[in-house]
């Protein structure tokens, strides 16, 4: 049994011709309809004639290339010309000759090489069947046949507009997805640098101390043992990042949010750098993606006072409102870089365009006394 819901599916997944011929054979059944014969286009005024075995060969020529009309629409053009020519010759005037139109709004559309010497060639071969025609005996005046020419044109015409509209936004999709593959890479790029950066400054400062307490057993082995547990809670992270990368993972990602904060400042804490954390308010129900920003902020800080300030005095602050979140971080500044991995300035970067892209506001400097302050205003309530 057939899903009738997936038909339209499955016709659209037929070859163009298979689409296209149904078209072709219903134009050329209607064209041998007894009422209708010799009702169709006409040119030249000569009296219509009975269909005979020219008249099916005609028909044939005119409607059946139409099948064909978007995958070779040079060949169409021509066969139904052809045919064409013969039904106004032999004065059937089948609707058939519909498809003259037809195929050249086509050929417009999806014709992809000669298409200036296509044009001109059928401009020039007009005026011998013009000829033809009146030596047949045709009535028709000047202004007819200049009429009907001028109607091809449009076809014609039609079909090129056709074909620029269908280029201009392929090449407006084409800048969409490279902008989207852009805003991806620069998107994934920001997430691994937040993450390991955090993790990977932490163990390397870890590691460095600990290189100074090997007459402290005691102490060396709680500095050896944040190194693990940072070295794991990196590997987590990272893999909580790829998880919500990968397109097909069904579960839910977990990104962190305010909530972790404590968490955050206590990793710090371990690693070395003394921390003063203070919250004003409770954030809002509806802060949306407004606390992952807020949160990467204060890793981000807390991240390159670890490299910059290692052993200051740093305190943060985050006061929650009912439409944002302020964040502030400061350092004194009295603490040594000695050992700390180099920085690429692009944390303070990406913090910033998180945090406009929000309507926020950001700003990042040193001190009149040699400190670093960071000060962050997250509107809250932004879907996450």
């Amino acid at each position: 049994m057939i899903d009738l819901r997936r038909v339209p599916d499955l016709w659209q997944r037929c070859d163009v011709t298979v689409r296209d011929a149904p078209f072709a054979l219903l134009l050329a059944a209607v064209s041998f309809l007894p009422s209708l014969q010799g009702t169709g286009t006409e040119i030249g005024g000569l009296p219509p004639r009975p269909f005979d075995e020219f008249a099916v060969v005609a028909v044939a020529l005119q409607c059946l290339p139409l099948a064909v009309r978007r995958r070779w629409p040079a060949v169409c053009l021509v066969l139904v010309s052809l045919g064409f020519v013969l039904d106004q010759l032999q004065a059937y005037h089948a609707v058939a000759g519909t498809a003259l139109p037809i195929a050249l709004i086509s050929a417009g559309a999806h014709l992809e090489r000669h298409r200036r010497l296509t044009a001109a060639l059928l401009s020039a071969a007009y005026l011998p069947l013009v000829v033809a025609l009146e030596r047949l005996g045709a009535t028709e005046a000047l202004e007819g046949y200049v009429l009907f020419y001028l109607a091809l044109v449009l076809s014609w015409s039609v079909g090129a507009w056709l074909r620029s509209s269908r280029a201009v936004e392929a090449e407006r999709r084409r800048h969409i997805a490279e902008a989207t593959r852009t805003a991806e890479r620069t998107r994934i790029a920001r997430e691994l640098h937040d993450v390991v950066t955090h993790h990977v400054t932490a163990m390397v400062v870890q590691a460095e101390a600990a290189r100074y307490l090997t007459a402290a057993p005691d102490r060396l082995d709680e500095t050896l043992s944040a190194v693990t547990d940072t070295g794991r809670r990196a590997i987590a992270d990272l893999r909580h990042l790829l998880d919500l990368l990968n397109p097909g993972h069904d579960a839910d990602v977990r990104t962190p949010s305010i909530g972790d904060l404590h968490t955050l400042v206590e990793q710090t804490r371990q690693a070395g750098q003394p921390v003063e954390f203070t919250e004003e308010g409770s954030p809002a129900e509806s802060a949306g993606s407004a606390e992952f920003v807020a949160y990467r902020v204060v890793q981000e800080s807390l991240t390159n006072t670890l490299k910059y300030a290692y052993g200051s005095r740093t305190a943060v602050r985050v006061r929650y409102g009912e439409k944002e979140i302020l964040v502030e971080v400061d350092n004194d500044g009295s603490g040594s870089r000695a050992g700390s991995p180099g920085g690429s300035g692009r944390g303070l970067a990406g913090l910033r365009e998180r945090v406009e892209t929000l309507g926020g506001e950001f700003s990042a400097g040193r001190q009149a006394d040699g400190g670093f302050a960071v000060r962050a205003r997250v509107p809250a309530g932004s879907p996450s």
